[in-house]
């Protein structure tokens, strides 16, 4: 990596760093607690929309879990429309569909319901509607949508993404196998509804990879050389929530508590990385994702503690201090010795919850694609502690390999 090129990202993010200082940083509104789904129809109705599309999973609907809104949607006299075809890593194809059945039915308005994938369509979709000059791929990148989009609602169905506060929506194409991650301020839900009940169902490898997902947000965005106050306030309030509660939602899935404390940790998570963004874990996941369908949390939890390992000493000092906010046995050590119990307390959770050291889809002959694109994304946008080259980032690559 040459001199040259370092001081260009570093310049090229202190002078995003600066703009974004005169953006809307707003929060969604938040609905909360046991039940909290079913005052979303009246918050929606309060603002005069008529008909909504709402947007899903196959999965959640053969689970009911969206009974309980729909039934208070028609209490409140609010027609909707369904599209529930979200695939898992939705793709540009996912997202003209939901943006036809908008316009088709007049709808007023979007609900997301769900984890990333539905999220992620919806806010795609608002951000279609809302540019219909352009398409998903054109709107990659930083402030390409600049409109505002139709009222969105996020339900969040896991505790991970942290999407129902975020900035950011990635869009698959399955042609090229990339990933197409728009990033707006227009994206930001306008209500979120953080219901523990709605948790409390999911599979075990589900709750572990997306609390994992949710820490890795803190934890890059701690890390990096854009925090404010607020979100550095924000990642060590979610760090210190997942480590406390993570294991608990795992093992006890019906553990309210855990569940809604988990949902508060991912938000907060959110809260941070949409303003302080993340690093070289999301580049390489987003790619490996695109590639080969690997989920995103999944994805995440696994590269989490190769890339803490490779940024070293660059990341220690933050990294020392998550490992003391987080309750970890710090006692006599110093800060090299901390952050490295950091990153080895991740390790021994991932392996608690029977998450995996490497990834068996990655093949050799992809790697040349794999690196460039996962560059691509990250330099110079993301402000991480030490920037990569194509070196580091094969060597990081080669270590997830079985």
């Amino acid at each position: 990596m040459s001199k040259l090129f370092n001081a260009y990202c570093r310049v090229y993010q202190k002078a995003l760093y600066v703009g974004c200082a005169f953006l809307d940083w707003r929060k969604p509104e938040l609905l909360k607690g046991a039940g909290a789904v079913k005052q979303l129809p009246s918050e929606i109705k309060a603002r005069g929309l008529k008909k909504v599309l709402v947007v899903t999973d196959k999965g959640l609907m053969s689970l009911g879990l969206l009974n309980s809104l729909f039934e208070e949607l028609g209490n409140q006299g609010i027609d909707y429309v369904l599209f529930d075809g979200v695939q898992p890593n939705p793709t540009i194809d996912n997202i003209e569909d939901a943006v036809e059945l908008y316009l088709d039915n007049g709808c007023q308005g979007i609900v997301a319901f769900g984890g990333g994938s539905p999220m992620d369509c919806a806010k795609a979709c608002g951000a279609r509607i809302a540019r219909p000059d352009k398409t998903i791929p054109q709107m990659r990148g930083i402030l390409k949508v600049n409109k505002k989009l139709p009222p969105l609602f996020a339900v969040p169905t896991t505790a991970g993404t942290g999407s129902e506060t975020t900035i950011a929506a990635v869009v698959s194409n399955p042609i090229t196998h990339e990933k197409n991650a728009i990033n707006d301020n227009h994206l930001i839900p306008k209500v979120a509804v953080l219901d523990p009940e709605l948790t409390v169902g999911l599979p075990k490898h589900i709750t572990s990879t997306t609390g994992i997902d949710a820490l890795t947000h803190a934890v890059e965005a701690y890390i990096g050389k854009s925090n404010t106050l607020g979100t550095k306030r924000a990642a060590e309030k979610a760090t210190k929530m997942i480590f406390d509660n993570l294991y608990n939602a795992y093992e006890n899935g019906k553990d309210l508590d855990a569940r809604m404390n988990m949902l508060e940790a991912s938000f907060w998570a959110g809260v941070a990385f949409t303003r302080a963004y993340v690093g070289y874990v999301h580049a390489i996941a987003h790619n490996l994702g695109g590639h080969y369908g690997i989920p995103h949390g999944l994805a995440n939890a696994v590269i989490l503690p190769y890339v803490l390992d490779y940024y070293g000493e660059t990341a220690h000092k933050k990294l020392a201090k998550l490992a003391d906010i987080a309750g970890l046995e710090t006692m006599g050590m110093n800060t090299k010795q901390k952050a490295e119990l950091f990153i080895a307390s991740i390790r021994e959770l991932n392996e608690k919850m029977g998450i995996p050291t490497k990834f068996e889809q990655i093949k050799e002959d992809d790697l040349p694609v794999i690196i460039e694109r996962a560059l691509k994304e990250a330099n110079p946008l993301y402000p991480v502690p030490k920037i990569m080259d194509k070196k580091d980032c094969e060597a990081v690559i080669r270590q997830l390999m079985k």
